[in-house]
């Protein structure tokens, strides 16, 4: 089917496509020499976010993902890419060493919402979103977010707090699934199509709001979104180069509060 031709819902199906890349594949993909860093100094370490070091071109950044897995056992140790609070504590912990040391911070959103079990919750999920918001405001370093699938609820804003926000074609960003939306507004969880429909929850729909500042395309291949992903990330970088520490924090905070 072409791409004009997809409806709101066929977006959602894509997102969710079982063999839809992953963070994993987009960091093997675009970076060089990653090296992953693990646990939040606080509780332990959560598979469903992935972050570490990396060269992008030869330059050093930081690179946190949301990550569902592979494959069934993988996606089960990840959580389904569904976050722990030790998932954001250690992404925010990775940024602010990535601030001590100048380096740019690339993240990648894929989740169809932050975990809310009972022990998420005892740990403080809503404190650690909650802070990961306040303190991503404030980084004196590029930040760049690409929604790579779903960006599900606070669950993926909490590391898409950017100067620059992308989002692939085929992805979908909103508060909540369509499934949830249509069971809290009308009852009827099985309206998900319709409410996919009036949520405005695709890449073109986002960019016309201006809640992202760039679709980018995907291409027939994995590889040739992942060098259109590359090429961005690269743009927004030396665009970014001129700014000013105080500036970049300063852009961040402007473009939120435009909404």
């Amino acid at each position: 089917m072409e791409q004009k031709n997809l409806t709101a819902w066929d977006r959602v199906t894509a997102a969710r496509m079982p063999g839809r890349p992953t963070s994993q594949y987009f960091i093997d993909a675009i970076f060089d020499d990653f090296i992953e860093l693990h646990g939040d100094r606080h509780y332990g370490d959560d598979a469903s976010v992935i972050g570490g070091i990396a060269l992008l071109d030869g330059q050093p950044v930081t690179v946190i993902g949301e990550e569902k897995g592979q494959n069934p056992a993988d996606r089960a140790r990840r959580n389904f890419g569904s976050p722990h609070p030790e998932g954001y504590r250690k992404a925010l912990r990775l940024m602010k060493q990535a601030e001590k040391f100048r380096r740019p911070v690339i993240c990648l959103a894929d989740t169809q919402g932050a975990y809310c079990g009972v022990g998420a919750e005892e740990r403080g999920q809503g404190e650690a979103i909650a802070r990961n918001l306040k303190e991503m405001m404030k980084l004196t370093v590029p930040v760049i977010s690409v929604v790579i699938s779903e960006g599900g609820s606070g669950g993926a804003l909490a590391i898409a707090v950017a100067n620059k926000v992308a989002i692939l074609q085929n992805a979908i960003y909103a508060i909540l699934s369509p499934e949830g939306f249509a069971a809290i507004l009308w009852k009827d969880a099985s309206r998900a199509k319709e409410a996919a429909e009036v949520m405005k929850i695709t890449a073109e729909e986002l960019y016309e709001l201006g809640v992202v500042d760039q679709v980018i395309q995907e291409g027939e291949e994995p590889a040739e979104t992942a060098q259109a992903m590359k090429r961005y990330i690269l743009k927004e970088l030396e665009a970014m180069k001129a700014m000013s520490p105080q500036e970049l924090s300063h852009q961040r905070y402007q473009r939120f509060r435009a909404f």
